[in-house]
C-alpha cells in the first residue's frame, strides 16, 4: 500500500567509500557539491564522537510517529545509518535512548531524525552518532502509516535508499551513490588544500591578494 510499506532496498555504497569518507570534513564535502545539498541548520549532533558515515535506509514517518522507524531499525545492516523523514516536527520525540541502545547493539553507523528526540543528557553523553531537529520529553505514537526504504527529502536534500550519509559538529550531507568517486576526489582536493592553507596562516605565510583582487574585479571603490 502506497504510504503504508516496506521496500526492499536495491543499492547501497559500497563499504571502501564508507570508511574514505570518515576522514573528511562535512564542510569540504558540501563545498565540493556546490554548496547546494544540504540538510539544514536544524540537523545538530547529540553525541560525543567521531565523524558518522555509512549508507541510508530511509523512513518516511508520519509526524510523530516511530512505528515505521522500529521496523528500519531491525532490517538495516551493520553500518548503515537510519534517515527518518518526520516531518521536522517537534511535538513528539521519534527516538530516546532505548532505541538508539538498540541501534548501538546492532552495530549501525547512527541515526538521523528530520524531528525530536528525547533522552536528550544520555545520547549526548553518549558515542553513538544521532543528528536531530529538537528535544521533547513528549513521547511518540506507534500506529504508522510510514514507509521505508523510499526516496525522502529533508529540507530539500533528497536521499535515496544506499546513498551515503555523513555527519559531523557541522551537520548531515547526502553523497548520491553514483557520485560518491567524484565527490571524494574534489573533497579530499580541497581537505589538503585548505590544510596547507592553515598551514601558512599558523607561520604567517597565509597570501590574502586574492581579497584586493576581488573587489577590483568587481569594481569596488577603496576610499582613503
Amino acid at each position: 500500500m502506497i504510504g503504508f510499506r516496506v521496500c526492499k532496498r536495491e543499492r547501497k555504497v559500497e563499504v571502501k567509500w564508507v570508511d574514505a569518507f570518515r576522514a573528511l570534513p562535512v564542510a569540504n564535502i558540501s563545498d565540493v557539491m556546490s554548496r547546494m545539498t544540504a540538510a539544514g541548520p536544524t540537523l545538530r549532533p547529540f553525541y560525543t564522537g567521531a565523524t558518522m558515515t555509512g549508507a541510508a535506509i530511509t523512513v518516511k514517518a508520519r509526524p510523530g510517529d516511530n512505528l515505521m522507524v522500529h521496523k528500519a531499525l531491525d532490517i538495516a545492516e551493520p553500518g548503515d545509518v537510519v534517515v527518518v523523514d518526520a516531518g521536522g516536527d517537534l511535538t513528539n520525540a521519534i527516538i530516546g535512548e532505548l532505541m538508539v541502545a538498540h541501534a548501538a547493539q546492532r552495530g549501525l553507523g547512527g541515526i538521523v531524525i528530520f524531528g525530536a528526540i528525547r533522552d536528550s543528557a544520555e545520547l549526548l553523553s553518549g558515542a553513538f552518532p544521532v543528528f536531530a531537529s529538537g528535544v521533547t520529553h513528549r513521547g511518540p505514537y506507534k500506529d504508522g502509516p510510514g514507509e521505508v526504504n523510499v526516496p525522502i527529502s529533508i529540507n530539500g536534500m533528497v536521499i535515496h535508499p544506499g546513498d551515503l550519509i555523513c555527519g559531523d559538529a557541522d551537520g548531515v550531507v547526502c553523497v548520491p551513490l553514483n557520485d560518491t568517486e567524484t565527490v571524494f576526489a574534489a573533497a579530499t582536493k580541497k581537505h589538503q588544500a585548505e590544510t596547507a592553507q592553515m598551514a601558512n596562516i599558523k607561520l604567517g605565510k597565509n597570501d590574502r591578494a586574492w581579497v584586493d583582487a576581488t573587489l577590483t574585479k568587481l569594481g569596488c571603490e577603496v576610499l582613503g
